[in-house]
């Protein structure tokens, strides 16, 4: 018999639970961006830990609307939250990088940098959640959902590092379902799908494909063929994101 929504959220609950209490720890932190993954699992842990669980906005460099949806967030569901401003750090940290990396003449340009610049917010991000989640001895929550994990649409020790992933076997259609009964905002369900990485990146542009085209593959059904090559070229590219990193044998 097929579960009702409602039902599912409650198991994940129980999950949630058990994972804490498996890690000897004392509650979830996730970092709250504004989009919908991030704010169904602030629902999710909110709801299995009322007075342990902290949502993180991060801004770097972010879109002013990001920071507001992330509050709407944060009110609808009431969990306790706290504000960390990554820009300057950034900026210190990528100038640094460049400086040294042109001294010693191994670039001669910056064409090449937007992935470095945006994958280094995600990491930076990533290191903030675990500094608060150490003290806190709270474990860390990602955001990825089924989707995102198969064309590996995550940076790899980024938003990718984490300690559990509580919508990781949601597609992205179901991700909509659940937020719109958890009660999300709708101005955040009716967002377009972005990392946030740069101004004007929106997920399915940078894939080339749509969300609802990579659910059908998940699913085991039938897609165009044109859609069907990005999304197995984008699989299989990530291939190393979804596994430990490679070891070399017992010599």
């Amino acid at each position: 018999m097929d579960r009702t929504i409602e039902e599912k959220v409650n198991l994940t609950v129980d999950w949630l639970r058990e994972k804490v209490k498996d890690s000897h720890t004392n509650g979830i932190v996730v970092g709250v961006s504004g989009g919908i993954d991030s704010a169904l699992v602030a629902f999710l842990i909110k709801r299995a830990f009322p007075n342990n669980s902290l949502g993180i906005i991060l801004p770097c460099k972010s879109n002013p609307k990001d920071r507001e949806d992330a509050l709407k967030v944060i009110e609808a569901c009431g969990i306790q939250y706290m504000e960390v401003e990554l820009s300057d750090t950034h900026d210190l940290l990528l100038g640094n990088v460049v400086a040294e990396m042109k001294k010693n003449g191994l670039i001669d340009n910056d064409t090449n940098l937007r992935l470095s610049d945006a994958n280094l917010r995600a990491r930076l991000r990533m290191s903030t959640i675990y500094a608060v989640a150490n003290s806190l001895n709270y474990i860390v929550a990602g955001t990825d959902n089924a989707a995102e994990i198969h064309t590996g649409y995550f940076t790899k020790y980024g938003d990718g590092g984490v300690d559990i992933i509580p919508i990781a076997n949601l597609l992205k259609r179901e991700v909509y379902q659940w937020a719109q009964h958890l009660g999300v905002p709708q101005s955040v369900i009716g967002r377009p799908p972005s990392a946030g990485l740069w101004e004007g990146q929106t997920d399915e542009l940078e894939m080339g494909t749509t969300y609802d085209m990579v659910d059908d593959v998940v699913a085991g059904k039938e897609i165009p063929e044109k859609d069907r090559i990005i999304i197995e070229k984008l699989h299989q590219r990530s291939e190393h994101k979804r596994r430990m990193p490679d070891k070399p044998p017992i010599f």
